[in-house]
């Protein structure tokens, strides 16, 4: 059966690296492309948890810099 991901896990993995260097919106959208892929069981598990990992850091790196001490959840 074939994958139901549009892009291939390559570019977002690769995606997932430049976050910092574009806009919310395409940062939005390059997450969704990795929620994609991960929910696709068709993809190989090592890259989708290489994919899960850097979404993973993308995170918390986005948690670093938006959430400051006096916040709360």
């Amino acid at each position: 059966m074939a994958s139901n991901v549009s892009v291939s896990p390559e570019i977002v993995f690769e995606n997932l690296s430049n976050l910092d260097q574009v806009d919310l919106t395409t940062s939005a959208e390059y997450r969704e492309m990795a929620q994609q892929v991960l929910a696709d069981s068709h993809i190989d598990t090592g890259v989708r948890e290489a994919i899960a990992d850097r979404l993973n850091q993308a995170n918390q790196q986005l948690i670093n810099t938006t959430v400051s001490k006096t916040d709360s959840y």
